[in-house]
């Protein structure tokens, strides 16, 4: 039986995805949808509850993204989010202006009632990003919220069973953004809660049973959470008809190669297929200092590996792969409403095409619609032990991305090492469970020192720990001073050619995770 189902309208804001996971976390499914998906498309996927998303453009713009009015004549409970909020007035005849005083970041508003704040106290701070704002309500809505700047800060018709915030109750930022989110899904829409990972992994395995079938498939396999998890569920569905090709380019922390074949002949019945070939990518890589020519080179030479080795063993059945949504995003896959698609902020080993001479039936992502979290909550259901569901996300370039400037095997092994390190002195402090990513990089800086009664000139060695809840945003993680000061002197005692550390104390954004 299908799952109560939540649409997410897509109109270009920067936190679409993270609205559908904290619905997710509520225990209610949902799939996003573009603004300009058709209405009798929307009508026949009978949702139970529809929400309008934030978006960067003006809706008295004549090219920002607009929808036909019937949709609030379905009778369907619709939420509307900042852009949408503003959208759900100005179609239904209420004024939306330009700011005198913008809202950005956290804001104290004063609520006096209404489903939505079910629980919440009066005044409460919430996350506002708007430069334009309600000045005039449509006919039979009411102001539920205010705040010092925002005469419209919530608003609702219930008997329309509409409701709109200018704020995002979807970040964490927004102290009850979640409950006025369940309020809305449960007190409104109605909904029960019955999207869990256990229906999910027992829907997600009959399907890939029928689709697969008796054929084979093929995954491409880097030993991190999502490919793991994927051939988790591959496994479970068709057994040794799943082949696993891990291609070792040289490019893993130290020692990682050997720990990936061992822990996956061992956890899984597949058929696991270990490539090495450092010597091919360090000769592809030469000279070359560019972030997104370094990605595109490490992405096509795995591939020339990987379907070399694939035209080895014939290239029949299914091609599966472990992407999981934030990949789609940040590779400029993922569509943007009212904009095309979204800039490339980085290009994911992932999303280079196939040859043209070989041709699988299709491709087979079964986490492709899943959060991080979620990909981890599969792996605990399906038995993956704890220390691999909750490995650290890892990069598809490896320390290609951590090594800035060109890369080359002595650079490989100094970050390799200064990695090493880190995590030993993190693992030892007791505080790695606090920290959603660590990592050193080699910036290929330069700097001078003294050891002993000589000078030196070598490298600096950067080091990156940060705290996040969905790696769409991330905060710089508070390393205690003694740690660091630990860190920092093994660094430069036991590994070679490092002679001073440095702590990123930047967060995402402006910067991103990873350097590169």
């Amino acid at each position: 039986m299908a799952n109560q189902l939540c649409i997410v309208l897509d109109f270009g804001g920067q936190y679409n995805q993270l609205i559908a996971r904290r619905v997710r976390e509520c225990g209610v499914y949902c799939e996003i949808k573009r603004f300009d998906t058709p209405l009798e498309e929307i009508k026949a996927l009978d949702p139970m509850g529809i929400i309008f998303t934030g978006g960067p453009n003006s809706v008295y713009d004549e090219t920002s993204p607009h929808i036909a009015k019937e949709y609030f004549d379905l009778g369907i409970p619709t939420l509307g989010i900042c852009y949408g909020c503003q959208l759900m007035a100005y179609t239904l005849g209420g004024t939306v202006e330009s700011c005198t005083k913008s809202e950005y970041g956290k804001i104290e508003i004063t609520q006096t009632g209404g489903k939505l704040f079910k629980g919440v106290p009066e005044k409460n701070i919430v996350w506002m990003s708007h430069t334009d704002f309600v000045s005039g309500l449509p006919e039979g809505f009411d102001v539920k919220a205010i705040s010092e700047d925002c005469p419209c800060a919530a608003f609702e018709c219930p008997e329309r069973k509409l409701y709109a915030v200018q704020f995002h109750p979807e970040v964490t930022h927004s102290q009850f953004g979640k409950l006025i989110l369940h309020n809305f899904l449960y007190d409104v829409c109605g909904f029960t809660g019955d999207w869990v990972m256990d229906d999910f992994i027992e829907t997600t395995v009959a399907k890939l049973r029928e689709r697969i079938g008796d054929k084979k498939v093929i995954l491409g396999l880097s030993g991190g959470v999502d490919s793991s998890v994927a051939a988790g569920l591959l496994s479970r569905a068709v057994g040794r008809q799943l082949t696993c090709v891990f291609v070792d380019q040289g490019l893993m922390r130290k020692d990682e190669g050997d720990f990936v074949e061992e822990t996956f002949t061992k956890l899984f019945d597949m058929n696991f297929v270990r490539v090495n070939c450092k010597d091919k990518f360090l000769a592809a890589l030469k000279g070359v200092t560019d972030p997104e020519k370094k990605r595109k080179i490490i992405g096509t030479e795995f591939y020339n590996v990987f379907w070399n080795k694939i035209r080895e063993q014939g290239a029949d059945g299914f091609f599966a792969q472990g992407t999981i949504y934030p990949d789609r995003i940040e590779s400029g896959k993922g569509n943007k409403a009212g904009q095309g698609s979204t800039a490339v902020i980085k290009t994911h080993h992932n999303m280079v095409e196939m040859p043209s001479d070989i041709q699988f039936e299709g491709v087979i992502e079964p986490l492709g619609d899943l959060f991080k979290d979620e990909v981890r909550a599969v792996g605990e259901k399906l038995g993956i032990p704890h220390e691999l569901v909750w490995r650290q996300p890892f990069p598809g370039p490896g320390l290609g991305v951590r090594i800035i400037g060109e890369i080359t095997e002595e650079k490989i092994k100094i970050l390799q090492e200064a990695d090493a390190v880190f995590r030993d002195e993190i693992r030892k402090s007791g505080i790695e469970n606090e920290l959603k990513q660590f990592f050193a990089v080699l910036p290929d800086v330069r700097t001078v020192g003294v050891m002993g009664d000589h000078r030196t000139y070598d490298h600096l060695i950067a080091i990156r720990a940060v705290t996040t809840d969905d790696f769409m945003t991330a905060d710089w993680a508070r390393i205690p001073y003694d740690v660091l000061a630990r860190v920092s002197n093994r660094l430069c005692n036991e590994v070679e050619h490092v002679n001073r550390v440095v702590y990123d104390i930047t967060s995402k954004p402006p910067g991103t995770v990873e350097w590169e």
